[in-house]
């Protein structure tokens, strides 16, 4: 299994960071196992696109919440991670705890 679980939507509690807020945070190695994801369904055209990691912010974003690691944003580089083999990932990291 490349992901701890597969979510559905974020259960943690809104926490109101912009774009901005994100990009103040350094981002660390996480291993792919760890995380959970926040969204079910992704799409394979954005995956596979040629500028899928163009737009945005280059690191996923993950939320720490009651010793659980979220991927809010940031699902297709993370795959697009496992099927280069990699099990690591530098992500930014929000600890909510």
């Amino acid at each position: 299994m490349i992901f701890k679980a597969v979510g559905d939507g974020r259960p943690y509690p809104e926490h109101g960071f912009t774009q901005r807020d994100w990009a103040n945070i350094p981002p660390r190695q996480i291993l792919l196992s760890e995380l959970v994801t926040t969204k079910r369904e992704l799409d394979l055209h954005s995956l596979l696109a040629k500028d899928s990691t163009f737009y945005g912010d280059l690191f996923p974003h993950v939320v720490q919440w009651q010793g659980t690691c979220y991927l809010e944003d940031g699902l297709h580089r993370a795959l697009r991670a496992a099927l280069h083999q990699r099990t690591v990932l530098h992500a930014r990291i929000l600890d909510l705890q």
